[in-house]
């Protein structure tokens, strides 16, 4: 039986710019830590070397492109171009994928270049940790695609299920050459640098991936397949550095401290109802060793002129822990990664430096505690752009108030978290 899928939107993205911001927890996985292992002096000085080299050096891009899908009984078809793997095709059929996007991301070949020098200049340690970190951002940076994609989709009442790339169990790597084939040959963009797959399936830059993400109807059962581990299907079962799994809502940390200091009476001005499901959807915690919470909030909006083209910002703040009274630590607003529909509201038009500078400045006040931030002055302001100090401020009360709800509502021994 074949299902012919509707034509797919002309979606398609080149982010320059992604966060490239690898957590620690997963950077200490694959150097080969063990779960809660403190490293010693010499490993924490070249895994902070590793870091800040990249983030002055390393040009890290993501792609994205939607392609015709067709999921038949014998194969799949992306963009016309058949590949025979069984597991691709269960994978789509099982998770109810009815379109399908295309990802490339890439570490950038600044990183694989120098950690090649540092192993001629016999550094072996600086070429481990450098190659490892490099590892890392790929695999970062796959995990936001997903969630870019599943947002961008939302409009259209889907979710991106988990990626699926060649060398996966049950799909050949030798496809990878076919499948890059398909994205460069439609790619209206140019890359940023050459890449190339080679017959054995090995990419050029090798810190990159290829990915096909699929799109499925937003259901109960889709939402649950969204949050499996990223890795499921990785052969080596005795693995015991399986990455946590990533998800875009609450989930269970083992061990995670009860939340402390939220009042879970608080009186919101958005409907409670609204609040669980942007917890859900919406919301990232990050629960860093120190204790404190990190928490990201997309905000999807559209602008109020240009025939309301759609933008998406993201709301990052950094809370102190529970024992500390969740104070505000950090505070920052900017673009989501890709967005190009800041551009188009009207304020930006008229003074992109000034609205620029009123998104990064206008903040909550620091150091105050999350209850106490629910009153801080704002009025409504129902608009979906950011064009106005009543606008700005108004995001900002919608993302303290759904990541207020999501720690206060936390059942005992769970925080929220990717």
């Amino acid at each position: 039986m074949n299902v012919a899928l509707s034509p797919p939107s002309p979606l398609e993205l080149l982010d320059l710019r992604p966060d490239a911001a690898v957590a620690e927890a997963e950077y200490h996985r694959l150097l080969g830590f063990p779960p809660r292992h403190e490293p010693g002096p010499r490993a924490q000085e070249l895994a902070a070397w590793a870091r800040r080299w990249y983030a002055d050096h390393g040009r890290p891009w993501t792609y994205l492109r939607e392609v015709a899908l067709t999921v038949a009984d014998h194969a799949v078809r992306l963009d016309g171009v058949e590949f025979a793997s069984p597991a691709l095709r269960d994978h789509l059929r099982e998770t109810g994928a009815r379109r399908a996007v295309l990802a490339v991301v890439c570490a950038g070949g600044q990183c694989e270049a120098h950690a090649a020098r540092l192993w001629r200049e016999e550094k072996p340690d600086e070429y481990f940790f450098l190659e490892i970190y490099g590892s890392a951002v790929v695999e970062h940076l796959v995990a936001a695609a997903n969630g870019r994609i599943c947002a961008l989709a939302e409009r259209d009442g889907l979710i991106a299920v988990p990626h699926f790339s060649p060398g996966y169990e049950g799909w050949d790597v030798a496809e990878q050459q076919s499948l890059f084939e398909v994205v460069t040959r439609g790619a209206a963009r140019a890359f940023p640098e050459p890449m190339e797959a080679l017959a054995s399936g090995m990419l050029r830059p090798k810190k990159a991936l290829l990915a096909v993400v699929g799109l499925a109807p937003r259901t109960p059962r889709t939402l649950a397949s969204a949050r499996a581990v990223p890795c499921p299907r990785c052969s080596f079962a005795p693995c015991r550095y399986r990455r946590a799994p990533y998800r875009p809502g609450p989930a269970r940390i083992d061990g995670a401290p009860a939340p402390r200091g939220l009042s879970p009476a608080a009186a919101y001005t958005v409907n409670p109802r609204a609040l669980r499901k942007w917890a859900g959807e919406r919301l990232q915690v990050d629960r860093r060793p120190d204790g404190s919470l990190a928490a990201c909030f997309r905000f999807d909006g559209t602008t109020c002129s240009n025939l309301g083209q759609p933008l998406a910002f993201d709301y990052r703040v950094v809370l102190s822990a529970p024992e500390d009274g969740f104070a505000l630590l950090e505070a920052q607003c900017r673009p989501a990664p890709g967005d190009e529909g800041h551009a188009k509201m009207c304020a930006w038009l008229e003074d992109a430096a000034a609205l620029r500078h009123a998104w990064e400045g206008e903040k909550p006040p620091l150091g105050r505690p999350l209850d106490e931030l629910l009153d801080w002055g704002r009025s409504p302001a129902p608009a979906g752009c950011l064009c106005t100090p009543e606008s700005r401020r108004h995001k900002w009360g919608l993302a303290l108030e759904t990541i207020h709800y999501a720690l206060a509502h936390a059942e005992p021994g769970e925080t929220p978290a990717p």
